[in-house]
């Protein structure tokens, strides 16, 4: 009795809603985060444009997106981009630190071949390192 009192149609109906819905509230929140994040307005840009938003929310996205959509989508490509950079550094630095034994291990090793430091030198910096 509910499939009919609800038919599928009205169903989809109903989920295109939601979905439409869900897509403006996303639209709507990124967009206030990229004003927020622009460094080329001012205050008073960023508080008329939130105003602008708030007061004519359909009106408001659609000429921000209109205006600024271009600058929008590099101010993303550039936080991706430095997010990647700042990884890529986290990265480079954990790997070389944990290669930072072995360095000093052969480094120690060449000094013992040289003759610059005696076996029992090398067998105690090699403790302390490992240790």
């Amino acid at each position: 009795m509910t499939a009919y009192d609800y038919p599928l149609l009205g169903f989809f109906w109903s989920m295109l809603i939601f979905f439409l819905w869900f897509m403006w509230l996303w639209l709507l929140f990124r967009i206030f985060a990229d004003i927020f994040r622009s460094k080329d307005l001012g205050g008073v840009a960023k508080t008329l444009w939130i105003i602008f938003v708030i007061v004519l929310p359909f009106l408001g996205v659609f000429i921000y997106v209109i205006a600024r959509g271009n600058s929008m989508t590099q101010r993303s490509i550039d936080v991706a981009m430095e997010q990647r950079a700042q990884f890529d550094s986290y990265v480079r630095q954990t790997a070389s630190a944990g290669s930072g034994t072995a360095d000093e291990l052969s480094k120690l090793a060449a000094l013992k071949d040289q003759g610059v430091i005696s076996d029992a030198e090398f067998a105690s910096a090699k403790a302390k390192l490992l240790t």
